[in-house]
């Protein structure tokens, strides 16, 4: 069975753009895929911690040794690992802050990017024979020929992070100039009809797994 792993990130229910994105994106992908597997974890119900001293530690300290506390420390940083792993797709859905990625996503990488489960300690990602798809809602636009474009760092990161663990196969849907939903400038759907497909593409790209 195809699994589908969707990692949420918005805020904003309905309102939110990347999650409109996210909506059409799995609904295509569910029509190509009627055996497949769903498992959304959504950042913004998540108690997501940063890392702290006493995680770090726990982090650092080998299996054999971990104490019961550092066990607990590290529960919901190995039950993110275990979605990813177990999953065939990742779509990351976000919007951009400040021309990077929230907080919360930010806070979800530090707990995935694991040594010895989604990193080697060579430094090779051990997170392979997978691909993503990043829905991403930005206010600018940062795609090619735009006289901003450098200032498109949610992009890059996502891409390093994803690369780094061992996931070399990412597409991208950037939704730029996504503000002119909220100021009212164009409708949810009109904009999202511009982004269908690209989203349709995207959610279509792994129908070849046997499911």
């Amino acid at each position: 069975m195809t699994k589908l792993l969707v990692v949420e990130t918005s805020p904003r229910g309905d309102a939110s753009v990347s999650r409109q994105m996210t909506r059409h994106f799995v609904e295509q992908w569910r029509a190509g895929h009627p055996g497949g597997e769903v498992v959304v974890r959504d950042l913004a119900e998540t108690e997501l911690p940063f890392v702290t001293a006493a995680w770090l530690q726990a982090y650092f300290t080998p299996g054999p040794q971990l104490t019961v506390e550092m066990k607990e420390r590290l529960s919901l940083s190995d039950e993110l690992v275990a979605e990813l792993l177990t999953a065939d797709h990742l779509v990351i859905a976000t919007p951009v802050y400040n021309y990077n990625v929230p907080a919360a996503l930010k806070a979800w990488i530090d707990h995935i990017v694991r040594k010895g489960l989604t990193l080697g300690f060579d430094g090779k990602g051990l997170v392979t024979g997978k691909k993503a798809t990043v829905l991403l809602a930005s206010g600018g636009v940062y795609t090619e020929g735009s006289p901003i474009r450098d200032r498109d760092i949610a992009t890059g990161y996502l891409r390093l992070i994803l690369n780094v663990i061992g996931i070399d196969d990412v597409t991208v849907v950037a939704g730029g100039g996504a503000k002119a939903v909220d100021l009212r400038e164009q409708t949810m759907d009109a904009f999202l009809a511009k982004l269908q497909p690209a989203i349709e593409q995207a959610a279509a790209s792994d129908y070849s797994l046997v499911e």
